[in-house]
């Protein structure tokens, strides 16, 4: 029986189980995330986060110590040179598991390992500054709706405006409006005339000829 034995062997001996997390902790410091089954991510939670603690005290003796577990020099600088920075106000806590599902397969239950302070999107984003704003529509075609029935106003025969007697609309404006139509027919008739001319002078030409 397995009573008080909290360890998870998961199906390796104690060498092979200690080089696969030491691979898996390199490549989650330098990826800052990695897809892996939910047993591997917990036995590397429980790996890989006390050697972060330690990379808050930067020193030899500290560097050397996570350098014994980890055996790569490229993740030990990430690890003090960029991560513990990030992590120095965190009091634990520094990975997070999000399960996405099982695997097709053997259908094994799959999630992500990630650093919190690397993951933007659950921190709120970062501000780039631009700010969006909100265009309506609608008043684009009400000022054209309003345009189109002025223009229409405007250009309303002026005959109709002067049969519209019923209508009850002052003398004065009803004058205007008869001044105007006399001016637009004698406008007409003198437009009219120099064509008449023409047509008589081509006449008198042929009957000289």
């Amino acid at each position: 029986m397995r009573h008080s034995k909290t360890i998870n062997h998961l199906g390796r001996k104690s060498l092979h189980r200690k080089a696969m997390l030491a691979n898996m902790a390199v490549s989650l410091i330098i990826h800052k995330r990695i897809t892996t089954t939910t047993a591997k991510a917990k036995a590397l939670k429980t790996y890989i986060e006390p050697l972060i603690t330690k990379s808050k005290d930067d020193s030899t003796h500290s560097r050397r110590v996570v350098f014994s577990y980890l055996q790569d020099k490229d993740a030990v600088s990430e690890l003090f040179r960029d991560i513990s920075p990030k992590i120095a106000d965190r009091p634990g806590g520094y990975t997070r598991i999000l399960k996405t599902g099982n695997r097709i397969g053997d259908n094994a239950e799959m999630c992500i390992l990630e650093l919190v302070d690397y993951n933007e999107a659950m921190l709120g984003g970062t501000d780039t500054g631009k700010t969006r704003t909100r265009r309506r529509r609608t008043g684009k075609k009400k000022t054209e709706s309003v345009s189109k029935a002025a223009k229409s106003a405007g250009t309303a025969p002026l005959a109709e405006a002067v049969n519209t007697k019923g209508d009850s609309a002052p003398p004065a404006e009803e004058e205007k409006v008869k001044t105007e139509v006399t001016d637009v027919a004698n406008s007409t008739e003198e437009a009219e005339k120099p064509v008449e001319e023409s047509t008589e002078e081509k006449d008198n030409k042929e009957e000289d000829k």
